[in-house]
């Protein structure tokens, strides 16, 4: 049983509110050679209800209890100890209790504390480069979701923003870099301290640190803000491009959102042992190599695309997620669904001819398919422990959340959308906010009510496939909860559809608001010309040779579309005529598991004008239902596959993202016979593993119908998978 000191505060989501964090004032000197550290903070703290406790977070650290003190900002400062310091490890807090209650109003509170630089690359930890032959180690943090407990002692939620003065005791052949740029060094002896100047107001989880040894290269902004990429020694050539992104998605975000940049530098540092892709520290981005390093003589030409994505998705962090930050990570999505999304179109603005946006789809399929689990989660997520943090990391927060942003992108259009957007980054500049607060400011700026639309999006999981089917001039919309291997779920939303007929010039937006609902096109059916086009009038037009319905226009809308046999096959026929654009015939796939229409779109892979490097995002699109299909177009087509493909990655991608969607053993003996007189060395390990993989899947079907709780661990398996770029 735990101390009495600390029973009240157990098991509680959040920090009691007795006291404001305004501002700290942290010193920290990292022992490189014996991987320990030691620190003090002074926090600055508004003193906001009367108590005789403080709970703050703290984890894996030493606390110096005699050090702990309480100054008093009253006109007769005095100093107030504790009676009782204890470090609760379980729920990762540290309570002070004093002698007496303390004063309402200024304070500081002053810990001296020490720690180990883990291995586990989380917290304060040690990474380590080789100059010379050598191995010497670094010290690097990384703090979200709730790890600068770690390091020092700190109310380590994000809606508790505070400056930080940050300084640094290092060894004086060592690079120390933070937030913000340097103000002062003294070098003492062997030592050097590094003073940094005043943050602004930010979050504890966007604190950054790294020291080591680095090459770099810099450049400035138009408006004077010095950016620059630090990585390891004698490959700063390999940082140019990852530097011009950044200084473009610069420019482009401050146009964008209408906000200037807010702190005077921005670095971006290559770390060697580092766990995701990348971390948007305000001020101070840290990368693993293969995210911001590009090698004009040995990187592939794809690595450019991932790079500008990458780099792009954590500059617009700086506004969205750093600037305005969520009030608590139940908001999580506003970051990483927007900073996704505006990555996208970031590289769009920077890279026109690589037509990005065909390669969304990858993150909406991606969402679709982790989204059709039972056991899948809302967009907005109740976090009641630290550690459950990590798990809402995942392709929902990601993929869905950015596909249901572009959604409503799409819905609200472009101009209003983006002038929304800058209006919200200006109201809560420095601020935390909740999802409620952007659909408060969409609400002010364009007028449409989108709060209730958008819940259903994101309080609820799941998404919805919407029946189509034609009489006369008649649609009728139906939709259901889409849910993969199972009968449809009763979830409804309320679905911003778009539709165009016979031609993209002839389109239409609506909410589906019911269950069922109709759709007259005789309102807007429209008079082109004699030349085959669709006529004026309704009777005519709806029996018309070239009257095609697609529904989701650019694959928008995060649903997907099951036509009637008879929308279904004028839909064939506007696929085959080559009407659709490249983005509905990939989207096709993904969204519509008509077997002519899947048909439709594998065939339009082999064409001249598709790009190798698109071909991989309509691949995707494949699903379970769409698995005999698409596994009897490839034996139809291996020749030709295998000749155009044979010496490219492409080809393991049309054998395994085909193949692995079967669920039988008896499947596996018929594709394994196919591949036993069709094979290649090229291919030979990528059909011995889809083999294992689709045998495990049977493996896990035949569990499925006995253990009623393994669809939760497929989930927990597929988020663990979720294709994040952070």
């Amino acid at each position: 049983m735990g101390s009495p000191a600390v029973l009240p505060f157990k098991g509680q989501t959040r920090l009691p509110k007795f006291a404001v964090p305004r501002r700290y004032d942290l010193i920290l000197k990292p022992d490189l050679a014996a991987c320990v550290f030691s620190g003090a903070v002074d926090v600055h703290l508004d003193i906001v209800e009367a108590t005789q406790c403080l709970v703050l977070n703290a984890l894996d650290l030493e606390i110096d209890s005699g050090s702990v003190s309480f100054r008093t900002a009253d006109p007769h400062p005095r100093e107030l100890r504790t009676k009782k310091v204890v470090l609760e490890e379980e729920d990762e807090i540290l309570v002070l209790v004093f002698d007496e209650n303390l004063p309402l109003g200024r304070g500081v509170l002053g810990i001296r504390f020490s720690g180990v630089l883990n291995d586990h690359m989380k917290g304060f930890y040690r990474s380590t480069f080789v100059v010379d032959g050598i191995k010497r180690n670094m010290a690097v943090t990384q703090f979200e979701a709730v790890d600068a407990r770690r390091c020092f002692p700190c109310w380590d939620e994000p809606a508790l923003k505070a400056s930080f003065q940050i300084t640094l005791e290092v060894p004086c052949d060592m690079m120390a870099v933070s937030n913000m740029p340097v103000a002062k060094e003294i070098v003492d002896g062997q030592l050097k301290t590094v003073c940094f100047e005043v943050s602004p107001t930010m979050s504890t989880y966007l604190v950054a640190i790294v020291v080591g040894l680095f090459d770099y290269i810099e450049d400035t902004t138009p408006d004077g803000i010095k950016v620059r990429v630090y990585c390891s020694i004698g490959k700063s050539d390999q940082g140019k491009f990852g530097l011009y992104v950044a200084l473009r998605s610069l420019e482009l975000f401050k146009t964008y959102f209408s906000v200037p940049y807010s702190l005077p530098k921005l670095d971006l540092v290559v770390i060697p042992d580092f766990s995701g892709g990348a971390m948007e520290n305000y001020g101070l981005i840290t990368f693993r190599d293969t995210a911001l390093l590009y090698d004009e003589h040995h990187s592939a030409a794809a690595n450019k695309q991932w790079i500008t994505t990458v780099v792009a998705h954590e500059v617009a962090h700086q506004w969205f997620g750093n600037l305005v930050t969520m009030e608590w990570w139940t908001h999580l999505w506003l970051n990483e669904g927007f900073a996704t999304w505006v990555s996208y179109l970031a590289t769009d603005a920077l890279f026109p001819e690589w037509k990005i946006w065909t390669q969304f789809l990858e993150q909406t399929t991606g969402g679709l398919k982790l989204d059709a689990l039972r056991e899948s989660h809302p967009i907005e997520v109740e976090v009641t422990h630290a550690r459950a943090i990590d798990e809402i990391f995942d392709a929902i927060s990601y993929k869905k959340g950015s596909a249901v942003i572009r959604m409503l992108q799409a819905y609200l259009g472009y101009d209003i959308f983006q002038k929304s957007l800058a209006s919200y980054i200006r109201r809560y500049a420095c601020q935390n906010a909740k999802t409620e607060d952007l659909w408060d400011v969409l609400l002010e700026e364009s007028g449409v009510p989108v709060k209730a639309m958008m819940e259903t999006w994101t309080k609820q999981k799941g998404y919805p496939v919407v029946y189509v089917k034609s009489n006369d001039c008649m649609l009728e919309f139906e939709q259901s909860q889409f849910i993969s291997g199972g009968s449809p779920g009763d979830t409804r939303w309320i679905i911003p559809v778009t539709l165009c007929i016979g031609s993209y010039d002839n389109g239409k937006s609506f909410l589906l608001e019911s269950e069922v609902q109709n759709l007259d096109l005789s309102e807007f059916l429209c008079q082109l010309d004699g030349r085959g086009h669709i006529p004026k009038i309704p009777d005519e037009a709806c029996n018309h040779k070239h009257f095609w319905v697609k529904v989701n226009v650019e694959q928008t809308g995060f649903y997907r579309v099951k036509y009637d046999d008879v929308l279904a096959t004028k839909l064939q026929a506007a696929i085959k005529a080559n009407s659709l654009s490249t983005t509905d015939r990939y989207g096709a796939m993904a969204s519509c598991p008509d077997p002519n229409i899947v048909l439709e779109t594998l065939n339009f892979l082999l064409s001249s004008e598709v790009r190798d490097q698109d071909v991989i995002y309509a691949l995707a699109g494949i699903s379970s239902e769409d698995s005999e299909t698409a596994w009897s177009w490839l034996k139809v087509n291996w020749e030709h596959v295998s000749d155009r493909w044979g010496h490219h990655i492409l080809l393991t991608h049309f054998i395994r993202d085909i193949v692995t969607q079967f669920f039988s053993d008896e499947k596996a003996d018929e594709i394994e016979e196919f591949f036993l007189s069709h094979t290649k060395p090229s291919i030979a390990r990528t059909v011995k593993q889809s083999m294992e993989h689709v045998r495990i899947n049977a493996k896990w079907r035949s569990y499925i119908e006995s253990e009623q709780n393994l669809e939760e661990l497929i989930m927990k398996l597929a988020q663990k998978t979720g294709g994040t770029s952070e």
